[in-house]
């Protein structure tokens, strides 16, 4: 064909994108535009925004960094604002299109644009999309989507035993695009969005785009050399290297899953395979899951009952919600974590178990309203990830058992020196590490010794959670 569009959206790179790789093999000419759409940004049902500052601005930066790469290639990123709907197809009747080439998502509002774009188009101009954003391909699956398992081990088991990860695709030499207006990479002040607050206790800068996740897996897995105690270290609270972080690149699409496989697989083989360094994969499984769950049951992630059709009671609790939002629920582990989340926009993964849990199980607040504030504020946000982790803590999703997570024991767990709750509330520095998880424990004189009064300097607890986790049983 003579020429193809190629629609951008959750898969910003060139390494292994078929949606690319295929476009470029396939057309004399290719049109990349990536679509500003407004509905990204504004209030939720839930009253909260649909994308916060941190976001907004790594997506930002991984336009910008997708831009350069493809003019290292010899062409152009073109970025237009308006509804996909609308644009794309006006692209690909500007340019004559024979084809426009997107990536497809399984959420429902990413099908609802996509089959919007579908239909938009002129007659005559192909469709053609490509599944590009996990581990294991869709088609690969031993069992169809829409019969798999709805538990993740016996779903893993099957899969690992059962089908192969893909090679992945080498980043096209050239890109060959038409002399078009590129458009400007708007600013998140033209977006009417505020800037990030910067934070020095912030784990990462992590900063947007493929060239800053590619650094960030050459520091992690072969500088650092952390890959092979990563099960051993990954439940850290604190500093850059606990964990991966690779997280908000998988979830922009600067990363491909098979492309850092084929990174773990190349590091087992040089250095070391053991537990630890499949683990990073077994999380790869886990964020696979969630993406074919999507695609099996849809919007019923979204809705109060879950994927089960689980009654249970929520409360619409707004001020309690509130509380939890700016970590002022007077329970220090809870507290650290939303503050972290709210000041840099990542938690880790255990901090986020303990505040779904505390919000969920111990407050009985609605747990959607959760799930759209991380939405808001997560750099990391990827919407199968998030809303399946959300519904499973919940109990309405992909576990059918009581798995609330007593914040108390597993702050002394996690964080047995208070060294994480202290550097997000220095207003406990200072207190011994029992106080600065308990601090309702102390007495006045204690609190005048230690210079942290309750209620002034730090808030009392908004329900007595130790009562209330003798009620759940632990």
């Amino acid at each position: 064909m003579e020429t193809a569009v190629v629609w951008f959206r959750d898969d910003l790179r060139v390494t292994d994108n078929p949606t690319l790789r295929d476009a470029v093999g396939d057309a004399d000419e290719v049109v990349p535009v990536s679509v500003v759409d407004p509905r990204n940004r504004g209030e939720t049902r839930y009253g909260t925004e649909k994308c916060g500052p941190h976001r907004a601005r790594f997506r930002r930066e991984s336009l910008l960094d997708l831009r350069a790469s493809l003019r290292e290639r010899g062409g152009e990123l073109f970025v237009r604002r308006g509804r996909p709907e609308s644009v794309v197809a006006e692209v690909a009747d500007s340019v004559d299109a024979d084809a426009v080439y997107a990536q497809t998502k399984p959420a429902t509002e990413e099908f609802q644009r996509e089959y919007g774009v579908r239909d938009a188009l002129p007659d005559g101009v192909a469709f053609e999309r490509r599944w590009t954003h996990t581990l294991y391909h869709v088609t690969d699956l031993p069992t169809p989507y829409d019969r798999i398992d709805d538990t993740f081990t016996p779903w893993r088991k099957e899969v690992e035993d059962g089908t192969e990860v893909r090679d992945p695709v080498a980043a096209p030499e050239t890109v060959p695009t038409p002399d078009l207006d590129p458009g400007e990479v708007p600013t998140l002040s033209a977006l009417g969005i505020d800037q990030p607050p910067s934070d020095d206790r912030a784990v990462l800068p992590f900063e947007g785009g493929e060239s800053a996740g590619k650094r960030r897996v050459q520091q992690y897995i072969w500088e650092g050399d952390h890959l092979r105690e990563y099960k051993q270290t990954r439940n850290g609270m604190l500093g850059a290297d606990y964990s991966s972080k690779f997280s908000a690149w998988l979830a922009a699409g600067c990363l491909s899953p098979r492309w850092l496989h084929a990174e773990i697989t190349r590091y087992e083989d040089e250095r070391v395979a053991n537990e630890d360094t499949y683990w990073l994969v077994f999380e790869l499984l886990w964020r696979d899951f969630f993406q074919f769950q999507f695609c099996k049951h849809g919007g019923d992630f979204f809705a109060p009952t879950g994927i089960r059709d689980v009654t249970k009671r929520w409360d619409r609790d707004r001020e309690a919600f509130e509380r939890w939002a700016r970590g002022e629920t007077g329970v220090p582990f809870v507290d650290a974590n939303m503050r972290e989340l709210n000041h840099t926009g990542y938690m880790s993964n255990r901090g986020r178990q303990n505040v779904a849990s505390f919000l969920a199980d111990a407050l009985g607040v609605d747990w959607r309203w959760g799930a759209a504030y991380f939405e808001e504020r997560l750099v990391d946000y990827d919407v199968a990830s998030n809303w399946g982790n959300w519904a499973y803590q919940a109990g309405v999703g992909n576990d059918s058992r009581d798995n609330h997570f007593n914040v108390l024991s597993q702050a002394d767990r996690y964080d047995s020196g208070a060294d994480y709750v202290t550097t997000w509330l220095p207003e406990l520095e200072g207190l011994p590490p029992t106080y600065a998880h308990r601090p309702w424990r102390m007495d006045a004189e204690e609190q005048t010794e230690y210079g942290v009064e309750l209620g002034s300097d730090y808030p009392r607890p908004m329900i007595d959670i130790e009562a209330r986790y003798a009620e759940l049983g632990g």
